[in-house]
């Protein structure tokens, strides 16, 4: 099913070229861009009766949201009318970079010292999932990250996750630590009794071989959530 943006009035292309956003940037820098002018760079045309500005602003309605349309699946963008695959590859291409931008960062710094950053890569992850996925981050010692995986996905409400590979795979990966972290479709970001009991189960797994679990975070296309700043891990 394509979703057809309203169109609004045909804008005329024959703004001076100071005013149009690509060298508004240049001159003025990205901060003095909206978000709608900023797209309207990455996106570079609109369509017949809708510049690029328009067509960024209606997408970002649409999506409710930079966040939501920058971790859209590639299903959910081309079902937009006005977006075919080159921009559809231009909007994922910018959801991986951030994705692999924040990983570098965890990479060379403590996670305990940023949670809000490994918060941020594993909605940037995970948090657009149309079904539940879980994901492990192996740590070294000092706490930054090793790798991060898969480890199981699941139907709409329920994902098997098996504690005894988790533990394997981070004996595998020389991690001294772990965070845990699954989404929720639904953007309900409070914990099941189900979610609980797995952060039980997966820490005292990982405690005979001496790793720590040091967070669970539930996550939603907008958020994440620390099972651990609630007193819960």
């Amino acid at each position: 099913m394509t979703h057809r943006l309203t169109r609004p009035r045909p804008v005329p292309n024959s703004a001076p070229r100071r005013e149009r956003p690509r060298e508004r940037l240049l001159t003025h820098g990205a901060h003095s861009l909206t978000n709608a002018e900023l797209l309207a760079i990455i996106l570079r045309t609109g369509m017949r009766g809708c510049d690029a500005v328009a067509l960024g602003q209606q997408l970002i309605e649409h999506f409710r949201g930079l966040r939501c349309l920058l971790s859209a699946d590639s299903k959910s963008l081309l079902e937009m009318t006005g977006l075919g695959q080159a921009k559809t590859c231009e909007l994922l291409a910018i959801n991986e970079l951030n994705r692999r931008a924040l990983q570098e960062e965890l990479q060379h710094g403590r996670a305990l010292d940023q949670p809000e950053r490994v918060k941020l890569y594993c909605t940037a992850s995970i948090g657009h999932r149309k079904i539940e996925h879980c994901m492990a981050l192996y740590l070294d010692s000092q706490f930054r990250l090793i790798e991060s995986e898969e480890v199981s996905r699941g139907t709409l409400t329920q994902a098997s996750v098996y504690p005894r590979e988790i533990v394997k795979s981070a004996l595998h990966h020389h991690a001294a630590a772990l965070i845990l972290a699954h989404n929720h479709p639904s953007g309900v970001t409070e914990a099941s009794q189900a979610d609980l009991a797995l952060t039980r189960h997966l820490k005292n797994a990982l405690a005979l071989v001496d790793i720590r679990l040091l967070d669970h975070l539930i996550v939603t296309p907008t958020q994440a959530i620390s099972l651990a700043e609630q007193g819960q891990v």
